[in-house]
Protein backbone atom coordinates (compact mmCIF):
# COMPACT_ATOMS: atom_id res chain seq x y z
CA UNK A 1 0.00 0.00 0.00
CA UNK A 2 2.80 2.33 0.78
CA UNK A 3 4.46 1.52 -2.53
CA UNK A 4 0.95 2.35 -3.92
CA UNK A 5 0.70 5.48 -2.31
CA UNK A 6 4.35 6.66 -3.57
CA UNK A 7 3.79 5.88 -6.87
CA UNK A 8 0.71 7.79 -6.76
CA UNK A 9 2.71 10.65 -4.84
CA UNK A 10 5.08 11.17 -7.48
CA UNK A 11 5.58 14.50 -9.26
CA UNK A 12 3.98 14.48 -11.93
CA UNK A 13 6.89 15.81 -14.21
CA UNK A 14 7.81 12.37 -14.72
CA UNK A 15 5.26 11.57 -16.78
CA UNK A 16 7.03 13.74 -19.74
CA UNK A 17 9.69 13.20 -21.20
CA UNK A 18 12.68 13.43 -19.09
CA UNK A 19 14.76 16.80 -20.59
CA UNK A 20 11.27 18.98 -20.46
CA UNK A 21 11.23 17.85 -16.84
CA UNK A 22 14.65 18.99 -15.91
CA UNK A 23 14.05 22.30 -18.38
CA UNK A 24 10.44 22.98 -18.24
CA UNK A 25 11.28 26.86 -19.00
CA UNK A 26 13.90 26.56 -21.69
CA UNK A 27 13.36 27.83 -25.14
CA UNK A 28 15.84 25.89 -26.43
CA UNK A 29 13.76 22.72 -25.34
CA UNK A 30 10.91 24.34 -26.48
CA UNK A 31 12.49 24.72 -30.24
CA UNK A 32 14.13 21.47 -30.31
CA UNK A 33 10.68 19.39 -29.61
CA UNK A 34 9.08 20.03 -32.34
CA UNK A 35 11.62 20.02 -34.63
CA UNK A 36 12.63 16.24 -33.77
CA UNK A 37 9.06 15.28 -33.98
CA UNK A 38 8.55 16.37 -37.67
CA UNK A 39 12.48 14.59 -38.78
CA UNK A 40 10.90 11.70 -36.68
CA UNK A 41 7.51 11.57 -38.70
CA UNK A 42 9.30 12.42 -42.63
CA UNK A 43 11.31 8.92 -42.15
CA UNK A 44 8.21 7.16 -42.51
CA UNK A 45 7.79 8.68 -45.92
CA UNK A 46 8.59 6.38 -49.12
CA UNK A 47 10.10 8.47 -51.44
CA UNK A 48 9.41 7.63 -55.13
CA UNK A 49 12.35 7.10 -57.81
CA UNK A 50 11.76 10.19 -59.05
CA UNK A 51 13.08 11.77 -55.80
CA UNK A 52 9.39 13.42 -54.27
CA UNK A 53 6.97 11.76 -51.60
CA UNK A 54 4.06 10.30 -52.56
CA UNK A 55 1.01 12.15 -51.24
CA UNK A 56 0.12 10.35 -48.24
CA UNK A 57 -2.69 7.23 -48.29
CA UNK A 58 -1.31 6.92 -51.82
CA UNK A 59 -0.11 3.41 -52.20
CA UNK A 60 3.37 2.19 -54.29
CA UNK A 61 1.21 0.71 -57.03
CA UNK A 62 -1.16 3.57 -57.59
CA UNK A 63 2.13 5.55 -57.84
CA UNK A 64 3.27 3.84 -60.26
CA UNK A 65 0.39 3.23 -62.05
CA UNK A 66 -0.06 7.48 -61.86
CA UNK A 67 3.56 7.64 -63.26
CA UNK A 68 2.67 5.30 -66.54
CA UNK A 69 0.06 7.33 -67.71
CA UNK A 70 1.84 10.59 -67.33
CA UNK A 71 3.29 10.58 -70.67
CA UNK A 72 -0.33 10.49 -72.27
CA UNK A 73 -0.82 13.53 -71.31
CA UNK A 74 2.84 14.93 -72.95
CA UNK A 75 2.25 17.81 -74.95
CA UNK A 76 3.02 17.36 -78.50
CA UNK A 77 4.52 19.97 -80.09
CA UNK A 78 2.79 22.05 -82.49
CA UNK A 79 3.28 24.22 -85.58
CA UNK A 80 4.39 26.71 -85.94
CA UNK A 81 6.83 26.85 -83.01
CA UNK A 82 10.19 27.18 -84.18
CA UNK A 83 11.48 23.67 -82.47
CA UNK A 84 9.82 22.10 -85.91
CA UNK A 85 11.95 24.06 -87.63
CA UNK A 86 15.27 23.02 -86.27
CA UNK A 87 17.78 20.88 -87.78
CA UNK A 88 18.14 17.99 -85.40
CA UNK A 89 21.56 16.89 -84.00
CA UNK A 90 22.84 13.32 -84.01
CA UNK A 91 21.73 11.29 -81.07
CA UNK A 92 25.02 9.40 -78.80
CA UNK A 93 24.22 5.32 -78.83
CA UNK A 94 25.98 5.36 -75.59
CA UNK A 95 22.64 7.78 -74.37
CA UNK A 96 21.15 5.46 -71.48
CA UNK A 97 18.22 7.83 -71.78
CA UNK A 98 17.40 6.95 -75.81
CA UNK A 99 14.99 3.84 -74.48
CA UNK A 100 13.22 5.75 -72.38
CA UNK A 101 12.75 8.50 -74.63
CA UNK A 102 11.79 5.76 -77.30
CA UNK A 103 9.37 4.56 -75.11
CA UNK A 104 7.42 8.31 -74.52
CA UNK A 105 7.60 8.67 -77.94
CA UNK A 106 5.43 5.19 -78.84
CA UNK A 107 3.13 5.63 -75.96
CA UNK A 108 2.42 8.78 -77.82
CA UNK A 109 2.14 8.29 -81.04
CA UNK A 110 -0.11 5.23 -80.23
CA UNK A 111 -1.97 7.60 -77.98
CA UNK A 112 -2.82 10.21 -80.65
CA UNK A 113 -3.25 7.40 -83.51
CA UNK A 114 -0.24 8.14 -85.43
CA UNK A 115 1.94 5.92 -87.45
CA UNK A 116 5.07 7.60 -86.70
CA UNK A 117 6.57 10.65 -84.70
CA UNK A 118 10.10 12.30 -84.30
CA UNK A 119 11.82 13.67 -81.23
CA UNK A 120 11.50 16.89 -81.87
CA UNK A 121 7.60 16.72 -81.85
CA UNK A 122 8.22 15.89 -78.32
CA UNK A 123 10.49 18.80 -77.72
CA UNK A 124 13.40 17.08 -77.99
CA UNK A 125 16.22 18.11 -80.99
CA UNK A 126 17.84 14.97 -81.22
CA UNK A 127 17.60 12.77 -84.60
CA UNK A 128 15.21 9.76 -83.16
CA UNK A 129 12.11 8.48 -84.95
CA UNK A 130 9.60 5.70 -83.97
CA UNK A 131 7.50 4.56 -86.47
CA UNK A 132 4.28 1.72 -86.59
CA UNK A 133 2.83 1.56 -89.59
CA UNK A 134 1.19 -2.17 -89.45
CA UNK A 135 -1.44 -1.84 -86.76
CA UNK A 136 -4.52 -3.21 -88.46
CA UNK A 137 -4.40 -5.73 -86.08
CA UNK A 138 -4.50 -3.69 -83.09
CA UNK A 139 -0.69 -5.52 -82.22
CA UNK A 140 1.58 -2.76 -81.14
CA UNK A 141 5.32 -3.22 -82.76
CA UNK A 142 7.05 0.03 -83.15
CA UNK A 143 10.10 0.72 -84.81
CA UNK A 144 12.86 2.83 -83.34
CA UNK A 145 14.86 4.35 -85.68
CA UNK A 146 18.77 5.93 -83.81
CA UNK A 147 20.60 8.70 -86.38
CA UNK A 148 18.17 7.51 -89.39
CA UNK A 149 19.42 8.42 -93.04
CA UNK A 150 17.43 8.19 -96.72
CA UNK A 151 19.79 6.21 -98.73
CA UNK A 152 16.96 6.07 -101.59
CA UNK A 153 14.12 7.21 -103.43
CA UNK A 154 12.69 5.50 -106.10
CA UNK A 155 9.61 6.58 -108.26
CA UNK A 156 7.70 8.96 -110.21
CA UNK A 157 6.18 11.43 -107.19
CA UNK A 158 2.76 10.44 -105.86
CA UNK A 159 0.62 13.04 -104.65
CA UNK A 160 -1.49 11.99 -101.73
CA UNK A 161 -2.86 14.09 -98.40
CA UNK A 162 -0.56 13.60 -95.34
CA UNK A 163 -1.55 14.66 -91.98
CA UNK A 164 0.68 15.16 -89.05
CA UNK A 165 0.18 15.22 -85.15
CA UNK A 166 2.35 18.74 -84.96
CA UNK A 167 -0.35 19.89 -87.18
CA UNK A 168 -3.73 18.89 -86.15
CA UNK A 169 -7.04 19.30 -88.16
CA UNK A 170 -5.79 19.17 -91.43
CA UNK A 171 -4.52 17.25 -94.38
CA UNK A 172 -1.86 18.77 -96.91
CA UNK A 173 -1.67 16.93 -100.76
CA UNK A 174 2.49 15.89 -101.07
CA UNK A 175 4.41 14.91 -104.02
CA UNK A 176 6.38 12.49 -102.46
CA UNK A 177 8.53 9.03 -104.62
CA UNK A 178 6.74 5.94 -104.07
CA UNK A 179 9.39 3.86 -102.46
CA UNK A 180 11.95 4.99 -99.88
CA UNK A 181 15.37 3.40 -98.32
CA UNK A 182 16.75 4.02 -94.57
CA UNK A 183 19.61 3.30 -92.73
CA UNK A 184 19.68 3.49 -89.15
CA UNK A 185 20.76 2.09 -85.75
CA UNK A 186 18.53 0.52 -83.53
CA UNK A 187 18.85 0.87 -79.30
CA UNK A 188 21.15 -1.66 -78.99
CA UNK A 189 24.32 0.25 -81.45
CA UNK A 190 23.22 -2.22 -84.36
CA UNK A 191 23.13 -1.56 -87.80
CA UNK A 192 19.95 -1.83 -89.83
CA UNK A 193 18.22 -0.87 -93.26
CA UNK A 194 14.24 -0.35 -93.87
CA UNK A 195 12.80 -0.02 -96.84
CA UNK A 196 8.81 0.01 -97.65
CA UNK A 197 6.57 1.69 -100.37
CA UNK A 198 3.31 2.78 -100.13
CA UNK A 199 2.54 4.32 -96.34
CA UNK A 200 5.63 2.73 -94.70
CA UNK A 201 7.59 4.89 -98.27
CA UNK A 202 5.87 7.82 -97.32
CA UNK A 203 5.88 7.57 -93.22
CA UNK A 204 9.75 7.00 -93.04
CA UNK A 205 9.81 10.32 -95.87
CA UNK A 206 7.82 12.49 -93.88
CA UNK A 207 9.83 11.63 -89.93
CA UNK A 208 12.90 11.92 -91.49
CA UNK A 209 11.89 15.83 -92.60
CA UNK A 210 11.02 16.32 -89.27
CA UNK A 211 14.82 15.47 -88.12
CA UNK A 212 15.81 18.26 -90.79
CA UNK A 213 13.38 21.23 -89.73
CA UNK A 214 10.58 20.53 -92.54
CA UNK A 215 7.18 20.48 -91.74
CA UNK A 216 4.33 19.76 -94.40
CA UNK A 217 4.26 23.28 -95.01
CA UNK A 218 7.93 23.20 -96.50
CA UNK A 219 7.16 19.95 -98.07
CA UNK A 220 4.32 20.99 -100.41
CA UNK A 221 3.76 23.25 -103.57
CA UNK A 222 3.09 27.05 -103.25
CA UNK A 223 -0.45 27.53 -103.87
CA UNK A 224 -1.58 23.89 -101.90
CA UNK A 225 0.69 26.07 -98.64
CA UNK A 226 -1.24 29.09 -98.91
CA UNK A 227 -4.45 26.84 -98.48
CA UNK A 228 -2.72 24.39 -96.10
CA UNK A 229 -2.07 27.53 -93.87
CA UNK A 230 -5.45 29.07 -94.09
CA UNK A 231 -6.79 25.70 -93.05
CA UNK A 232 -4.62 25.05 -90.44
CA UNK A 233 -5.47 28.35 -88.80
CA UNK A 234 -9.03 27.18 -89.21
CA UNK A 235 -8.39 24.11 -87.34
CA UNK A 236 -6.61 25.84 -84.85
CA UNK A 237 -9.31 27.89 -83.91
CA UNK A 238 -11.87 25.15 -83.70
CA UNK A 239 -9.62 23.72 -81.23
CA UNK A 240 -8.70 20.61 -83.44
CA UNK A 241 -6.54 17.88 -81.67
CA UNK A 242 -3.32 15.34 -82.46
CA UNK A 243 -4.50 12.81 -84.57
CA UNK A 244 -7.14 14.73 -85.99
CA UNK A 245 -6.91 15.06 -90.31
CA UNK A 246 -9.57 17.15 -90.59
CA UNK A 247 -12.94 19.40 -89.17
CA UNK A 248 -15.45 17.32 -90.36
CA UNK A 249 -15.52 14.81 -87.53
CA UNK A 250 -15.93 18.24 -85.12
CA UNK A 251 -18.88 18.72 -86.67
CA UNK A 252 -22.27 16.72 -85.51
Amino acid sequence: RGGAKAEANRPTARAIPRVLAYFPFSPWVLWMFPACYWTRGSRNRTMSPQGTFPRPGLRRDACDKEREGRVFVITIVQSPNPLLNTVCEPCDLDDKGLKKLARQMAKAMYKNDGCGLAAPQLGVTKRLVVIDCDQDEGEQDPIVLVNPVLVDAQGDPVVEGEGCLSCPGISVPIARPPFARVRYFDLDGEEWEIEGEGLLGRCLQHELDHLDGITMFERCDPIARIQALRDYELARAAGAKPGETSLETRVR
